[in-house]
């Protein structure tokens, strides 16, 4: 039924809830100083209240990676994902929840092992789904940042996406939107890269794949703020955090329209969105059943 397109929707893409990296930041100790998420947890269950009270209701919440800031195997890893479970818990039962996993879920260098204890925690490290003629892609960025301790995971999941792409085309999909931790480029398509973006030539292959394949955006968060540009009229969306800011955006959650032509979305902080909900402008989008 989800195969054919029946109108516009929207979903709510969120990024780097991220339990714990404030007091890390704040005392200048990333690997150990993540002792305290009671600031997270509060900005947590204020996304989920905002997320609840909206009306028509989002076909889903999409959390683009870093549930968590502790590492795997450090101290208060478990505590924390305890906690982020226990807020999410109370999303509306009708608003499906869709996990991207991170760095500091599966570790910027990730095992078989890490990646199958997310899985355990979180489900699939990667998968697609459709949603009213959209088909998504949930990838696992870190097999493309390092694969170097599970080279035949990055393989499995290339193999994978070929495979997905050409079943996208065989069903004459809508658009297909992608879901991955780290973004492709921050900026512009040939910046350089660092941290928080793709090695170029591994960025290149992907965007050329994701060109040809028609894809229409890619959504993304790690960078902790607001960020983005195009590829070939494919667009790079960058969400800044719900939890720490690393620059002068907001805590915060980002709307996206999804229509017959077009993708058009919007972040808000979690302040406006609570108290004000979705703008006319987006919601009139909603309202033209094509």
């Amino acid at each position: 039924d989800e195969f054919r397109w029946k109108g516009p929707f929207y979903f709510i893409q969120g990024a780097d809830p991220q339990f714990g990296l404030i007091k890390a930041w704040a005392v200048g100790d990333t690997n150990n100083g993540d002792d305290e998420w009671g600031e997270e947890i509060k900005l947590a269950e204020q996304a989920v209240q905002a997320i609840n009270k909206l009306n028509p209701k989002p076909k889903f919440f999409v959390l683009c990676g870093d549930l968590i800031h502790g590492m795997p195997g450090t101290q208060w890893r478990k505590d924390q994902e305890q906690d982020l479970k226990n807020v999410l818990k109370n999303t509306d039962q009708d608003i499906p929840l869709v996990f991207v996993s991170g760095n500091h879920d599966i570790g910027n260098s990730p095992t078989r092992e890490t990646i199958d204890n997310y899985c355990k925690n979180w489900g699939d490290d990667y998968f697609s789904f459709w949603v009213g003629g959209v088909f998504f892609l949930v990838l696992n960025s870190q097999l493309y940042f390092d694969s170097s301790k599970c080279p035949e995971l990055k393989q499995a999941q290339d193999v994978w996406l070929n495979e997905q792409l050409a079943v996208a085309v065989q069903h004459k999909c809508k658009h297909i939107i992608v879901f991955q931790h780290i973004p492709l480029f921050l900026r512009k398509p040939d910046e350089d890269h660092d941290y928080f973006n793709l090695e170029k030539s591994v960025r290149q292959e992907i965007m050329e794949k994701f060109h040809k394949a028609g894809i229409k955006a890619v959504f993304s968060g790690h960078y902790h703020r607001n960020a983005g540009g195009s590829y070939r009229g494919m667009e790079m969306v960058v969400s800044s955090a719900i939890g720490c800011q690393l620059g002068e955006d907001t805590h915060g959650l980002r709307v996206v329209v999804v229509t017959d032509e077009k993708i058009v979305h919007r972040y808000y902080s979690l302040n406006e969105l609570s108290s004000q909900g979705i703008e006319k402008e987006l919601l009139e989008l909603l309202a033209k059943q094509n």
